[in-house]
């Protein structure tokens, strides 16, 4: 067995760096990187066996198929199932819930039958048995979670009963870490007659998974979260449950015979791999399950959970800060918020330092909802992360929140003059200096850190929006926190103000420089105005987030469409 220090080296990506600081990469709950044995399984692939599998009879195709096939047998030994059969190939873990959702799902469940999940579920297993009982009137029952993130297992023995036809849950919480008590769970389910799915997505990566002794019915999981490449997936079903399932999608592969009056089908798996599968996929992720055969999986476990523990310890010790998932049983994942400030501009400030973690939802909304968040910062562990990345890690947050004190979202009053509406509201526009000034200002500094600091700080001198104004109605969507907008147009001067805020720091900051070239101008003069060419002076897009640059230049476009109305 390798040393995990000499694992770390197989992992080309971990040698660069990042804003100029070396990477730290904790993002690994949404993928994780590939190591050398994985790159070079890929690249060979192209460059020495590339053919379509199973039907030629030329030397590559050959070559492929039993490549293919032996990559198969190789995720049927990872998982110790007892079939070869019994692995399917698909896209990822959402769409191998899919074709559950789609084939045992629509041909079994009738209108009575009862689902169970539970409130700490990934989107990918709850949008398609919400679907199956849309179309089949079964109902969809969620098993709540204690406040620490555990799961309620007296709730779940109370919703379990007859009616119970599947329950389908996560091994591992990707949003708060949670280990749930699977094979209690199997037990229990199988107890009522119900059939089981466990997302394995984020387990397969951390611990050895037994489906033999789990007994489970079905289990998923994605390739590029156990350090293979995207675009493959697993379905692991059993036998008996497969040669009952009617196929999903249709075309080449997956049929027997076809004429004109009608078509057999294959036997499992190939009845569910429809069309040209994705070969490459399939290898990649057998060389990554190569590569972990390398690994003493004990020791990553005590490694990970050593990590884990040094992250909690260090961040319970920061002021404002609370760690959102406290289950006893839980594995690579902690989740924070923190007092003043935003999870967004902690991971863009995280980011200039090169420290790589995940904001938002995870894709776990109803989740979020249940504890009352918007979301969360997200850091998440691997075998490759070392002890000196998780106390930088640590560091780094802690100086943001010593740092956050300098940045309050109250705003001084205003000492200029501003346009007053008959219902007493000021619209005011922050005191910066023209558009010009501000980017002058901006482009003077030494890299993004300090720009960002300064962006915070112009943040500081918007006029706050008053509670009244922060209404649903006056948000604007397609922005990746939550921003509030107002309109005035003053039909004297023939002019429009707009009175905009935001949670978020560095938004409240670029908001304040959109204003700085908008407000108080003719509907025209702002129509026609290129902001897009402000941010290009300061490259600014390049260095947010796709999904915070398409909020900011949501911004723009509906302060543009606003005017748009004027002229």
């Amino acid at each position: 067995m390798r040393e995990l220090t000499e694992l770390r080296a197989e992992f080309p990506i971990l040698r660069q760096r990042a804003n100029g600081y070396p990477l730290i990469y904790l993002d690994n709950a949404a993928t994780t990187q590939k190591p050398e044995g994985v790159i070079s399984a890929v690249n060979n692939y192209y460059r020495e066996a590339n053919a379509n599998v199973h039907r030629a009879s030329h030397f590559l195709s050959a070559r492929a198929t039993h490549a293919f096939e032996d990559a198969r047998d190789t995720v049927r030994r990872f998982l110790n199932a007892g079939h070869t059969d019994e692995i399917i190939w698909t896209r990822g873990a959402t769409e191998a819930i899919n074709l559950v959702a789609h084939s045992w799902g629509l041909s079994t469940l009738k209108a009575g039958d009862e689902i169970l999940i539970s409130a700490m579920e990934h989107h990918a297993n709850i949008v398609p048995w919400q679907q199956v009982c849309r179309f089949t009137g079964a109902s969809l029952k969620v098993i709540p979670i204690h406040a620490s993130g555990e799961l309620d297992m007296a709730a779940f023995r109370q919703l379990l009963g007859p009616q119970t036809r599947l329950v389908s849950i996560c091994q591992v919480s990707n949003a708060i870490g949670t280990v749930n008590p699977i094979p209690d769970i199997i037990r229990e389910a199988h107890t009522v007659g119900a059939r089981i799915l466990i997302d394995g997505s984020q387990a397969v990566a951390h611990f050895l998974v037994d489906i033999q002794a789990l007994d489970c019915d079905f289990y998923v999981f994605s390739g590029h979260k156990v350090y293979g490449p995207t675009g493959i997936g697993v379905l692991y079903g059993k036998r008996d449950l497969l040669q009952d399932m009617p196929p999903w999608q249709t075309g080449g592969e997956m049929i027997e015979r076809i004429s004109f009056e009608g078509t057999t089908f294959n036997s499992p798996p190939f009845r569910f791999e429809a069309g040209t599968p994705n070969v490459v996929g399939a290898l990649g992720l057998a060389a990554a399950i190569n590569f972990l055969g390398q690994c003493d999986h004990n020791k990553i476990q005590a490694h990970e959970k050593s990590l884990l523990k040094q992250a909690t310890e260090g961040l319970n010790t920061i002021p404002g800060l609370q760690i959102i998932g406290t289950a006893p049983q839980k594995t690579s994942v902690i989740s924070f918020v923190m007092e003043g400030l935003h999870n967004q501009d902690i991971g863009t400030l995280l980011d200039q330092q090169g420290i790589a973690v995940r904001t938002g939802h995870h894709c776990t909304m109803p989740l979020m909802s249940v504890l009352n968040l918007s979301g969360t910062v997200r850091a998440s562990i691997a075998l490759y992360n070392t002890e000196t990345e998780i106390q930088n890690f640590v560091e780094a947050v802690a100086a943001l929140q010593k740092d956050s004190l300098s940045f309050t979202t109250e705003t001084e009053p205003a000492t200029t003059a501003a346009t007053t509406i008959p219902d007493a509201f000021t619209y005011e526009s922050p005191q910066v200096g023209d558009t010009g000034s501000v980017i002058e200002e901006l482009q003077v500094l030494r890299g993004w850190q300090e720009r960002y600091r300064h962006i915070m700080l112009l943040g500081k001198k918007l006029p706050a929006l008053p509670d009244p104004m922060k209404q649903e109605e006056n948000r604007l969507h397609g922005c990746e926190s939550i921003v509030w907008l107002h309109h005035y147009y003053d039909e004297t001067t023939m002019r429009l103000y707009f009175a905009i805020d935001s949670d978020a720091r560095i938004v409240r900051g670029l908001i304040t420089l959109i204003l700085s070239a908008l407000n108080g101008r003719t509907p025209e003069e702002i129509e026609n105005f290129d902001m897009e060419a402000c941010f290009d002076q300061l490259g600014l897009m390049h260095h947010l987030s796709p999904s915070r640059g398409n909020g900011i230049r949501a911004i723009v476009k509906e302060i543009q469409l606003t005017a748009h109305r004027y002229r």
